[in-house]
């Protein structure tokens, strides 16, 4: 099983130097793709451009993976963000995994001037242009069109995985045959809908099904009960602030969505999914509660890492 991270404490205003240690940290103990959020407008938690920072981690970074959960594609113009992903991975050396969204804060839509109905149609002309810039295709209306420089490393371009909420967008990544990149959010029992409702896509598009099924999940482990029995707790408060919120498919039972627990409860959960789900790929997501001392978080993720590096 492939194991990835977020990172575990991401810092008001984003520190980039310390996420590059975050991911340094993670690549040592065994993790093997490290990934970053979009997110606008959303005071300390905002994280607008994840290449760019990425871009940092990867000059601090040897081997580990470079992703994204959700590059939004319906905000942007498709040759530029080609150029952009294009360009991070050659900094890299081939590293990128692209993980992209269409985006669901109405707010976000309305002060970029994007229009709602649209980002489905936005989100799929944009991916279409992107690959074929990636593959040296000419793009554009003009006679002879222009050709992407430079091209990514790797060929045909890096693995764009997508996250999807909801029927349609399930459909939409199935038709494309591309991987359904799972919610951090969603319970076992609707991630098992969402993955046969992609599968059933990709038939009917006469495409194959992805072999990668990624899950994200928060996920904390300890031998220390109080800190269990008090991450739960605040998760559970999370959920219900989220939910009151408007975040689309947020379960209020914490143990429906997160993985938390002594290490032998931490490991029959995951042995769960893999057998439940057919997971190949495990992106521990960060912790949504503010109140446990950094030291405690990175006791957990390096901890997790001893359980399931390979």
């Amino acid at each position: 099983m492939h194991l990835g991270l977020t990172p575990w404490r991401i810092s008001g205003q984003v520190d980039a130097h310390a996420l590059a240690r975050q991911a340094a940290l993670a690549e040592e103990w065994g993790y093997e793709s490290f990934w970053l959020p979009e997110s606008h407008f959303a005071g300390d938690a905002a994280v607008p451009d994840p290449l760019m920072l990425l871009a940092a981690v990867s000059a601090c970074t040897r081997t580990i993976r470079l992703a994204t959960t959700s590059y939004l594609l319906p905000l942007r113009h498709p040759l530029q963000a080609a150029e952009q992903v294009a360009v991070l991975d050659r900094l890299s050396g081939g590293r990128v995994i692209l993980g992209v969204g269409r985006g669901y804060q109405p707010k976000m839509f309305d002060a970029f001037e994007v229009s709602r109905k649209d980002k489905r149609r936005l989100f799929e002309t944009c991916l279409a242009t992107m690959q074929r810039a990636w593959k040296g295709e000419p793009v554009g209306d003009e006679p002879g069109g222009v050709r992407l420089s430079p091209l990514p490393v790797q060929e045909p371009h890096p693995p764009v995985w997508v996250a999807a909420f909801g029927p349609k967008a399930l459909a939409q990544a199935g038709r494309l045959g591309l991987p359904y990149l799972a919610s951090p959010m969603e319970p076992l029992g609707r991630l098992r809908e969402n993955f046969e409702r992609h599968g059933q896509a990709c038939d009917a598009a006469g495409v194959a099904r992805p072999v990668e099924v990624p899950i994200m999940r928060t996920l904390f482990v300890s031998e220390e009960r109080r800190l269990v029995d008090q991450v739960r707790d605040q998760l559970g408060i999370a959920a219900r602030q989220m939910a009151a919120g408007g975040r689309p498919g947020v379960s209020l039972e914490a143990d429906d969505w997160a993985i938390v627990g002594d290490p032998a409860t931490v490991s029959d959960k995951v042995a769960a999914y893999v057998e439940i789900l057919g997971m190949t790929h495990l992106v521990v997501t960060r912790l949504r509660i503010g109140r446990l001392a950094a030291a405690v978080l990175e006791r957990s993720v390096r901890t997790a890492a001893e359980l399931f590096s390979q």
